[in-house]
């Protein structure tokens, strides 16, 4: 195989595993959120602020995973 094919399947591979995470990660916020709103609806704003939160920091894991493919398909 050719050198650059071997770096784009480097960088699709660090892409989609790292991309698997933060995905699983926030379906699994959803779902928590989801069940806990249904068992207290009245707590509602912790819930939903917890959320946001936890999904923020999730997304960001996501941003490290797009940064570093894309730093790969440029420099390496």
């Amino acid at each position: 195989m050719e050198a650059e094919a071997m770096k784009m399947l480097a960088v699709g591979l660090a892409a989609g595993l790292g991309f698997l995470g933060p995905g699983l990660g926030l379906g699994l916020i959803g779902f928590g959120a989801m069940q806990a709103l249904g068992r207290n609806p009245e707590a509602r704003g912790p819930i939903l602020t917890n959320m946001i939160l936890i999904g923020a920091l999730a997304e960001a894991i996501g941003i490290y995973a797009l940064i570093t493919a894309i730093i790969l398909a440029i420099v390496v």
